[in-house]
């Protein structure tokens, strides 16, 4: 990922985190991919009404799949609204699957949805992460490490 690629996600009108992800993970390796989204979804999506909480990555046929993601109905959306939880399709090179697939058949390991925005094009994508679990000491830290730059904010915010 290059410097042009952060700063355009960082412009991004829309940006759905997970951010218990990042304190419940370390992140090894992330990605970039698609989703395969309908109509109404991608509205919603727009609209900032998208959830990561709980959702995860697994791999099926050598496909990669984000189950768990809420996405609620679209408000002006008729009949053909779309469930809010439904599995959906993630697209990534054959290459990248295999290499997820084979790190993430090690123990402790996992693949997690980080953060979905809205690209130059006006597509939806999801970074993932492949990540390793905390120990319940490492979370510890990083609260601790939360708190302290927190504190350092305010003292400085003072003077």
């Amino acid at each position: 990922m290059n410097k042009d690629e952060i700063a355009l996600r960082k412009k991004s009108p829309v940006q759905i985190r997970n951010k218990k992800a990042s304190f419940e993970y370390f992140f090894v390796d992330t990605y970039t991919a698609g989703i395969v989204l309908t109509g109404t979804e991608i509205k919603s999506i727009r609209a900032g009404k998208a959830s990561l909480v709980d959702s995860f990555c697994f791999i099926n046929k050598g496909e990669m799949w984000l189950q768990g993601m809420n996405i609620s109905p679209y408000f002006y959306g008729s009949y053909s609204n779309h469930e809010a939880k439904r599995t959906r399709k993630l697209l990534l090179s054959k290459r990248e699957i295999r290499r997820l697939e084979e790190d993430a058949k090690s123990p402790g390991y996992t693949i997690v949805p980080t953060l979905v925005f809205i690209d130059q094009n006006g597509r939806a994508k999801v970074d993932i992460a492949l990540c390793r679990g905390k120990k319940e000491y490492d979370k510890r830290e990083t609260l601790k490490a939360k708190e302290d730059r927190r504190e350092m904010d305010r003292a400085l915010k003072r003077y």
